[in-house]
């Protein structure tokens, strides 16, 4: 699957960050459409890139990803690549007392938001010659970062459905991608404190963007950009000693 040509693309926080350069660098060639839950941003997006597709959309409420379905399935029937890709990261003291509210958000958003919005379109993505998804976990899927564990958590659950969807749709038309970026400079950044960051690789969007594309188009379909690949592998020799070096601050 070739995704940087005649595609029709449905982008999940589409407005900013990561999701705002896959939308910028995939815009020309492909149709493509974002979805986001501030309609600000949203409109702003539409100005800067021509063509672009906007629509509101809250995917941490079941309603809202059944509204858009409707709309996406009626106006753009020939929609092959979803990529769910929007997120969000609170640091949580969980010694601390935390309304329920705030600490389900974030598995809402990254982690049930991505499931709900694969089930839905996946009759209208089998019904294309060739289609696919591509879901955005984190190197912190596979070692958490502590001050944002539940964060962590909710990537850790995203690489694990997207292997067991990979397993489930092996005889269809569809291919399931994984892109685990490390630290990557959107507003997530800013969870991390100015320490923290001083020992960070911190990476472009449009380096990780521009990565990710060329991996796809080569048919990879587990990417690790950044320092993840590294974290991996010193996480399969000693899992204790990755922690540890993840979170030594």
């Amino acid at each position: 699957m070739k995704i940087n040509n005649k595609n029709t693309i449905l982008i999940t926080g589409g407005a900013s960050g990561i999701g705002y350069e896959f939308a910028k660098q995939l815009n020309g060639t492909n149709t493509i459409i974002i979805v986001g839950r501030n309609k600000e941003k949203l409109e702003k997006v539409k100005k800067e890139l021509k063509n672009i597709h906007i629509f509101e959309c809250d995917i941490s409420n079941p309603k809202d990803i059944n509204a858009l379905y409707e709309i996406i399935s009626y106006e753009f029937p020939d929609l092959n690549i979803l990529i769910n890709n929007a997120g969000l990261a609170n640091r949580i003291d969980l010694q601390e007392e935390t309304s329920y509210e705030k600490l389900t958000e974030e598995m809402n958003v990254n982690f049930n938001g991505s499931v709900y919005m694969t089930s839905q379109f996946l009759p209208l993505l089998k019904k294309q010659k060739s289609a696919g998804i591509i879901n955005v976990t984190s190197a912190l899927a596979y070692v958490p970062f502590a001050n944002s564990p539940i964060y962590s958590a909710s990537k850790a659950a995203l690489h694990s459905f997207t292997q067991s969807l990979r397993i489930q749709l092996k005889d269809t038309n569809i291919k399931v991608f994984e892109i685990a970026p490390s630290v990557t400079k959107t507003q997530m950044i800013d969870s991390f404190s100015e320490k923290e960051q001083k020992n960070m690789k911190i990476m472009t969007t449009k380096t990780l963007v521009n990565k990710s594309i060329k991996e796809i188009n080569k048919g990879t379909q587990n990417i690790g950009v950044g320092e993840t690949n590294a974290l991996k592998m010193i996480n399969r020799i000693s899992p204790s000693f990755a922690i540890k070096m993840l979170n030594k601050n």
